[in-house]
Protein backbone atom coordinates (compact mmCIF):
# COMPACT_ATOMS: atom_id res chain seq x y z
CA UNK A 1 0.00 0.00 0.00
CA UNK A 2 1.41 3.39 -0.98
CA UNK A 3 0.85 6.66 0.84
CA UNK A 4 -1.26 7.89 -2.06
CA UNK A 5 -3.85 5.29 -1.13
CA UNK A 6 -4.66 7.29 2.00
CA UNK A 7 -6.09 10.07 -0.18
CA UNK A 8 -9.19 7.92 -0.63
CA UNK A 9 -9.83 7.72 3.10
CA UNK A 10 -11.98 10.08 5.16
CA UNK A 11 -10.16 12.92 6.89
CA UNK A 12 -11.21 13.41 10.52
CA UNK A 13 -10.15 16.11 12.99
CA UNK A 14 -8.52 15.04 16.25
CA UNK A 15 -9.00 17.32 19.24
CA UNK A 16 -7.56 17.26 22.76
CA UNK A 17 -9.71 18.43 25.68
CA UNK A 18 -8.36 18.95 29.21
CA UNK A 19 -10.36 18.52 32.41
CA UNK A 20 -8.33 20.55 34.90
CA UNK A 21 -9.07 19.94 38.58
CA UNK A 22 -7.73 22.14 41.36
CA UNK A 23 -7.92 22.02 45.16
CA UNK A 24 -7.68 25.14 47.34
CA UNK A 25 -7.51 23.22 50.67
CA UNK A 26 -11.27 23.52 51.03
CA UNK A 27 -13.02 22.59 47.78
CA UNK A 28 -12.38 20.70 44.57
CA UNK A 29 -12.67 22.99 41.54
CA UNK A 30 -12.64 22.77 37.76
CA UNK A 31 -11.13 25.24 35.31
CA UNK A 32 -13.41 26.30 32.46
CA UNK A 33 -13.14 28.81 29.65
CA UNK A 34 -15.79 30.90 27.91
CA UNK A 35 -15.76 30.03 24.23
CA UNK A 36 -14.99 32.98 21.93
CA UNK A 37 -15.91 31.42 18.59
CA UNK A 38 -18.73 29.49 16.97
CA UNK A 39 -20.30 27.05 17.38
CA UNK A 40 -21.55 27.71 20.93
CA UNK A 41 -19.78 31.07 21.22
CA UNK A 42 -20.16 32.61 24.67
CA UNK A 43 -20.81 29.31 26.44
CA UNK A 44 -18.58 27.54 28.92
CA UNK A 45 -16.22 24.82 27.75
CA UNK A 46 -13.28 22.69 28.72
CA UNK A 47 -9.99 24.01 27.38
CA UNK A 48 -9.01 22.24 24.20
CA UNK A 49 -7.21 22.36 20.89
CA UNK A 50 -6.32 20.25 17.88
CA UNK A 51 -3.47 17.82 17.43
CA UNK A 52 -0.73 19.21 15.19
CA UNK A 53 1.05 17.06 12.61
CA UNK A 54 4.37 17.11 14.47
CA UNK A 55 2.89 16.25 17.90
CA UNK A 56 1.99 13.14 19.82
CA UNK A 57 -1.16 13.34 21.95
CA UNK A 58 0.64 13.92 25.27
CA UNK A 59 2.53 16.85 23.76
CA UNK A 60 -0.69 18.39 22.47
CA UNK A 61 -2.35 18.08 25.88
CA UNK A 62 0.68 19.65 27.59
CA UNK A 63 0.67 22.52 25.08
CA UNK A 64 -3.04 23.18 25.61
CA UNK A 65 -2.67 23.15 29.39
CA UNK A 66 0.44 25.33 29.40
CA UNK A 67 -1.19 27.86 27.07
CA UNK A 68 -4.10 28.31 29.45
CA UNK A 69 -2.37 28.22 32.84
CA UNK A 70 1.30 28.85 32.18
CA UNK A 71 2.09 25.72 34.19
CA UNK A 72 4.44 22.86 33.37
CA UNK A 73 5.25 19.56 35.04
CA UNK A 74 1.86 18.87 36.61
CA UNK A 75 0.08 15.55 36.86
CA UNK A 76 -1.84 14.69 33.69
CA UNK A 77 -3.38 11.45 32.49
CA UNK A 78 -5.15 10.38 29.31
CA UNK A 79 -8.78 9.60 30.09
CA UNK A 80 -10.87 8.45 27.12
CA UNK A 81 -11.53 8.99 23.42
CA UNK A 82 -14.93 10.46 22.54
CA UNK A 83 -16.02 9.61 19.01
CA UNK A 84 -19.77 10.10 18.70
CA UNK A 85 -20.38 11.06 15.07
CA UNK A 86 -22.34 14.26 15.77
CA UNK A 87 -20.49 15.35 18.93
CA UNK A 88 -19.21 18.54 17.26
CA UNK A 89 -21.64 20.28 14.88
CA UNK A 90 -18.82 22.09 13.07
CA UNK A 91 -17.08 19.01 11.63
CA UNK A 92 -16.44 15.32 12.21
CA UNK A 93 -14.15 15.48 15.25
CA UNK A 94 -12.77 12.92 17.65
CA UNK A 95 -11.62 14.17 21.04
CA UNK A 96 -9.06 12.58 23.34
CA UNK A 97 -9.73 13.81 26.88
CA UNK A 98 -7.06 14.27 29.55
CA UNK A 99 -7.44 15.23 33.17
CA UNK A 100 -4.92 17.24 35.17
CA UNK A 101 -4.47 17.94 38.89
CA UNK A 102 -3.31 21.29 40.29
CA UNK A 103 -2.65 22.46 43.86
CA UNK A 104 -4.32 25.87 44.09
CA UNK A 105 -2.82 26.81 47.45
CA UNK A 106 0.34 28.08 45.75
CA UNK A 107 0.07 31.61 44.21
CA UNK A 108 2.12 30.66 41.15
CA UNK A 109 -0.32 27.85 40.39
CA UNK A 110 -3.42 30.00 40.52
CA UNK A 111 -2.63 32.48 37.77
CA UNK A 112 -4.48 32.25 34.49
CA UNK A 113 -3.18 33.59 31.21
CA UNK A 114 -6.64 33.88 29.68
CA UNK A 115 -9.11 36.35 31.16
CA UNK A 116 -12.04 34.22 29.95
CA UNK A 117 -10.96 31.28 32.13
CA UNK A 118 -12.47 30.77 35.56
CA UNK A 119 -12.38 28.28 38.42
CA UNK A 120 -15.74 26.83 39.48
CA UNK A 121 -16.58 24.53 42.36
CA UNK A 122 -17.93 21.30 40.92
CA UNK A 123 -21.40 21.89 42.33
CA UNK A 124 -21.55 25.40 40.82
CA UNK A 125 -20.08 24.59 37.40
CA UNK A 126 -22.29 25.66 34.46
CA UNK A 127 -23.55 23.34 31.75
CA UNK A 128 -20.82 22.79 29.15
CA UNK A 129 -20.84 22.54 25.36
CA UNK A 130 -20.98 19.35 23.29
CA UNK A 131 -20.17 16.26 25.37
CA UNK A 132 -17.90 18.09 27.83
CA UNK A 133 -20.16 17.34 30.81
CA UNK A 134 -19.77 13.64 30.04
CA UNK A 135 -16.00 14.12 29.95
CA UNK A 136 -16.09 15.70 33.42
CA UNK A 137 -18.22 12.83 34.74
CA UNK A 138 -15.75 10.29 33.34
CA UNK A 139 -12.83 12.22 34.82
CA UNK A 140 -14.43 12.37 38.27
CA UNK A 141 -15.17 8.64 38.17
CA UNK A 142 -11.52 7.95 37.26
CA UNK A 143 -10.24 10.33 39.97
CA UNK A 144 -12.39 8.61 42.62
CA UNK A 145 -11.15 5.16 41.63
CA UNK A 146 -7.53 6.31 41.59
CA UNK A 147 -7.83 8.12 44.94
CA UNK A 148 -8.96 4.87 46.58
CA UNK A 149 -6.22 2.73 45.06
CA UNK A 150 -3.21 5.06 44.67
CA UNK A 151 -1.92 8.19 46.46
CA UNK A 152 -2.93 10.35 43.50
CA UNK A 153 -4.65 12.88 45.77
CA UNK A 154 -1.30 14.26 46.92
CA UNK A 155 -0.93 15.87 43.48
CA UNK A 156 -3.64 18.31 44.61
CA UNK A 157 -1.97 19.19 47.91
CA UNK A 158 0.92 21.47 48.87
CA UNK A 159 4.15 19.83 49.98
CA UNK A 160 3.12 20.25 53.63
CA UNK A 161 -0.48 19.76 54.75
CA UNK A 162 -2.60 19.01 57.80
CA UNK A 163 -4.68 15.88 58.27
CA UNK A 164 -7.74 18.11 58.13
CA UNK A 165 -6.76 19.31 54.65
CA UNK A 166 -6.08 15.75 53.52
CA UNK A 167 -9.48 14.63 54.79
CA UNK A 168 -11.27 17.55 53.14
CA UNK A 169 -9.59 16.65 49.85
CA UNK A 170 -10.78 13.05 50.02
CA UNK A 171 -14.25 14.17 51.04
CA UNK A 172 -14.33 16.48 48.01
CA UNK A 173 -13.15 13.76 45.64
CA UNK A 174 -15.45 11.08 47.01
CA UNK A 175 -18.35 13.50 47.59
CA UNK A 176 -18.87 11.93 50.98
CA UNK A 177 -18.38 12.97 54.61
CA UNK A 178 -15.72 10.83 56.30
CA UNK A 179 -15.33 9.95 59.95
CA UNK A 180 -12.30 11.84 61.26
CA UNK A 181 -11.04 9.13 63.62
CA UNK A 182 -11.37 6.34 61.06
CA UNK A 183 -9.74 8.45 58.34
CA UNK A 184 -6.70 9.31 60.46
CA UNK A 185 -6.38 5.74 61.67
CA UNK A 186 -6.47 4.42 58.11
CA UNK A 187 -3.79 6.79 56.84
CA UNK A 188 -1.59 6.13 59.84
CA UNK A 189 -1.84 2.40 59.14
CA UNK A 190 -0.66 2.98 55.55
CA UNK A 191 2.59 4.42 56.97
CA UNK A 192 3.34 6.69 53.99
CA UNK A 193 3.20 10.07 55.73
CA UNK A 194 5.96 11.99 57.52
CA UNK A 195 4.76 13.89 60.60
CA UNK A 196 6.68 17.15 60.88
CA UNK A 197 7.50 19.17 63.98
CA UNK A 198 5.94 22.21 62.32
CA UNK A 199 2.37 23.27 62.93
CA UNK A 200 -0.22 25.19 60.96
CA UNK A 201 -1.59 27.87 63.29
CA UNK A 202 -3.80 29.63 60.75
CA UNK A 203 -7.04 28.10 62.07
CA UNK A 204 -6.32 27.88 65.82
CA UNK A 205 -3.79 29.00 68.44
CA UNK A 206 -3.00 25.39 69.30
CA UNK A 207 -2.32 24.59 65.67
CA UNK A 208 -2.30 21.33 63.77
CA UNK A 209 0.75 19.28 62.88
CA UNK A 210 1.89 19.32 59.27
CA UNK A 211 2.59 16.19 57.25
CA UNK A 212 4.39 15.28 54.04
CA UNK A 213 3.82 12.41 51.65
CA UNK A 214 6.84 10.08 51.71
CA UNK A 215 7.12 9.24 48.00
CA UNK A 216 10.33 7.24 48.35
CA UNK A 217 8.94 5.11 51.15
CA UNK A 218 5.75 4.51 49.19
CA UNK A 219 7.78 3.40 46.17
CA UNK A 220 9.78 0.95 48.29
CA UNK A 221 6.63 -0.43 49.88
CA UNK A 222 5.02 -0.97 46.46
CA UNK A 223 8.10 -2.88 45.32
CA UNK A 224 7.64 -5.06 48.38
CA UNK A 225 4.02 -5.80 47.45
CA UNK A 226 2.25 -2.99 49.33
CA UNK A 227 -1.23 -2.07 48.10
CA UNK A 228 -2.69 1.40 48.78
CA UNK A 229 -6.36 0.99 49.71
CA UNK A 230 -8.71 3.36 51.51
Amino acid sequence: MTLNTYNKEDKILLAVDCIIFGFDQEELKILLIKRNFEPEQGKWSLIGGFLKKEEILDEAATRVLQHLTGLNEIYMEQLHTFSKVDRDPADRTLSVAYYALIDLSQPDKNTLLKESAKWFTLKDAPKLIFDHNLMVERAMARLRRKALSKPIGFELLPEKFTMRTLQKLYEAILDNKLDKRNFISKFNSLDILIKLKEKDTSSSKKGAYLFQFDAEKYKRKVEEGFSFKL
